[in-house]
């Protein structure tokens, strides 16, 4: 499951940000000073991290600093004020990936988190096995039983998105933009489609499927052995 690291030292918005991002499935650490975020992140290795720019204790350029100089390359999304941000060129300078201006909407920070999440996932080199089939990332390609399955690059990067995000209850509307982004063409019901097809590529009964099961009403959830 992905890991989410919320450093912030404002106690109603810490909660707030924490009951967001596990309403959208992901696991929540979160700490409400510098010094407990750095131990936290140096701990965890958390896939994301909102960091919020003044922390008591170690504030978060510090942060910023210390987690890459010990090469850690989760992204990392500042939080900040409107008067802090004319600083945020050095937050960027020194291992900060984006920021988030105080106040801001919690949909646009849940997207920017969810692009960052996926450019990671897509770029980290990974091999799933799940019954008789064997996914590579790196190659793009899917054996079954020994033999090469063909999949178009949406199903690819479909299927990718399931096992990366394996044993999480997804919305059409989370796949759809995860996988298609927010410049498309398509409806969520778009998805059923493309799920009907890679069960027929994955499954041994389609009709009764061991590992992309539909959430009713809601979308879909992978499930590995």
């Amino acid at each position: 499951m992905v890991t989410i690291l919320i450093i912030e030292d404002n106690a109603p918005m810490l909660r707030g940000l924490k009951d967001n991002f596990e309403a959208q499935g992901y696991r929540v650490k979160t700490a409400t000073d510098g010094e407990r975020g750095l131990n936290e992140a140096l701990r965890v290795k958390p896939d994301l991290i909102v960091l919020d720019l003044m922390l008591p204790k170690v504030n978060g350029y510090e942060i910023c600093r210390l987690l890459r100089r010990e090469k850690l390359e989760m992204p990392i999304i500042m939080l900040t004020a409107k008067s802090e941000e004319a600083d945020l060129v050095l937050g960027l300078h020194i291992g900060a990936d984006d920021y988030v201006t105080k106040p801001f909407r919690i949909k646009e920070l849940l997207a920017r988190a969810e692009a960052f999440l996926r450019r990671s996932r897509m770029n980290a080199p990974e091999m799933f096995r799940f019954g008789e089939c064997e996914f590579d990332s790196a190659a793009h390609r899917l054996m079954r039983g020994g033999e090469e399955i063909k999949l178009s690059p949406k199903e690819y990067e479909l299927l990718h998105y399931f096992l990366a995000n394996a044993g999480r209850a997804l919305s059409r509307e989370q796949i759809l933009n995860s996988v298609w982004g927010y410049d498309r063409m398509v409806t969520p019901r778009s998805i059923d489609r493309f799920v009907t097809s890679l069960r027929q590529k994955i499954e041994r009964e389609p009709q009764h499927p061991e590992y992309i099961h539909t959430v009713r009403e809601f979308g879909y959830k992978f499930l590995l052995p």
